[in-house]
């Protein structure tokens, strides 16, 4: 027998009773409880058949939970469906006193958490993995003001990693014929630059000069998980706006590109956060592309600084601001919303946050050693050189708001993605242009206790 096929019989008829349920108006309550129960008993099956029955049934509970009683739940994953020290330490035991491969094994199941199998039953039924990726925003919600729960992150980080790796995704080009539906998310998941219509989207996609690409899941069907939008352009990009432009080209023929500049990339499902799509997604495009228009030469990106804004302004409002005093000063005129319109000023303001923008993106550390900026950290973890900082790149209220107009752009030099990669992971070093360290030493003369070499 087929159990592809078993499968999604079972799934249309559970399905379909959940429909008839609906229908029928007679809506039981369910708390957490329930749930818990139907999980147990999803454990304790032993037939496929009846897994797939019972894990549509537990999925179809946990949908109707308010966020309250989904947070219990939670809460009863992480103690009642954890491992149990008990077996641990007599597979330890064993394992101590023999040493070999299947004392092992056994250890290794015993340290197991039960939620895993169960993450992993839940998973069965068709459209399982999408309503497991909607339950870990759920959790990454609750993760907030639960941190005790990150046991079951990374139980749910462990398996969607091996679930989402890249032998799964599949890469599709998103064009104006691409089904209305798919077209839609895009509009809806566009996280960088706003697409205000539909003649806003048919520009993005259906220009000579524009590419989009898409990673999908055959688990999640026409959901994206990650896009990026491409520009072709001659030479790298300095200002967005020119390219969010209804009314501009950048080039009549895309045979004339010389650079294919990467301007935005969205993550669509949030429970996915933290699984590592862009690095595929962005190698891959740079192999279709270059199959495409072998005349591309450069594969750079024209990205935004979030959160230096913020930074900015919080070494300038340090009682104990590092901030030389004239450096200080110059950065009250931030406060005037239309300072980017005023030459003089705009000009003085260069020489001061062109400087600092580079300290913040070689020097800024997290409490890992990495760079602040999350930007930074995803390009600069792909291989890719912090190459060019653009003055007044993007001056639309969100550009300047967010990242005192500023934009990077980060290159992706093909022989040099791999040697970059490594030392970034194991060394934390960021590839960086002459330019960029120019700027970054620059700085020195602005920051109080730094040395101007």
């Amino acid at each position: 027998m087929n159990m592809s096929f078993l499968q999604e019989l079972f799934s249309t008829i559970t399905q379909r009773d959940a429909l008839l349920r609906r229908r029928s108006g007679v809506r039981t309550e369910v708390s957490h409880r329930h749930l818990i129960g139907a999980c147990q008993a999803l454990l304790e099956s032993d037939g496929e058949a009846s897994s797939i029955a019972l894990a549509s049934r537990a999925l179809e509970i946990y949908s109707r939970l308010d966020r309250e009683e989904k947070q219990r739940f939670f809460a009863h994953l992480a103690t009642d469906f954890s491992a149990d020290p008990e077996r641990i330490d007599r597979a330890y035991e064993a394992y101590r006193d023999s040493r070999d491969n299947q004392a092992l094994n056994t250890l290794f199941i015993a340290c197991e958490p039960r939620r895993q199998e169960l993450l992993r039953r839940l998973n069965l039924p068709s459209g399982g993995t999408h309503e497991l990726v909607h339950m870990r925003e759920d959790l990454l919600a609750a993760l907030r003001d639960s941190p005790q729960l990150k046991a079951i992150d990374a139980d749910f980080a462990h398996l969607f990693g091996s679930w989402f790796n890249r032998g799964f995704l599949v890469l599709k080009r998103i064009d104006w014929n691409t089904p209305a539906v798919i077209l839609e998310k895009i509009i809806r998941y566009e996280a960088v630059h706003e697409i205000r219509d539909w003649d806003d989207l048919r520009r993005r996609l259906d220009a000579r000069d524009r590419r989009c690409f898409a990673f999908f899941h055959p688990a999640i069907g026409d959901e994206p998980l990650i896009f990026v939008e491409v520009a072709l352009c001659q030479g790298l990009p300095d200002q967005i706006q020119a390219i969010l432009a209804s009314d501009h080209y950048e080039i009549d023929d895309p045979e004339s590109a010389d650079t294919a500049a990467f301007f935005g990339i969205s993550n669509c499902q949030t429970g996915l956060r933290g699984i590592s799509f862009g690095n595929f997604l962005i190698k891959q495009v740079v192999q279709e592309l270059k199959q495409e228009l072998p005349s591309l030469r450069h594969f750079v990106t024209l990205s935004p600084v979030p959160g230096f804004r913020e930074w900015l302004e919080a070494q300038h409002d340090d009682p104990d601001s590092p901030l030389e005093p004239d450096a200080a000063e110059a950065l009250e005129h931030l406060g005037d919303p239309d300072w980017h319109l005023d030459a003089a000023r705009a000009e003085r303001l260069k020489g001061v946050i062109m400087p600092l923008a580079a300290h913040y993106l070689l020097k800024e550390k997290n409490a890992k050693g990495l760079p602040l900026n999350a930007v930074s950290r995803f390009h600069l973890g792909n291989g890719a050189q912090l190459h060019r900082i653009n003055w007044l790149g993007d001056t639309s209220t969100k550009g300047l708001r967010q990242s005192a107009g500023l934009m990077v752009n980060y290159l992706y030099v093909l022989e040099e993605i791999e040697r970059n990669h490594e030392q970034y992971t194991t060394n934390a070093t960021i590839a960086s242009s002459s330019s960029v360290r120019d700027l970054g030493r620059r700085a020195r003369k602005l920051l109080k206790g730094e040395t101007a070499k």
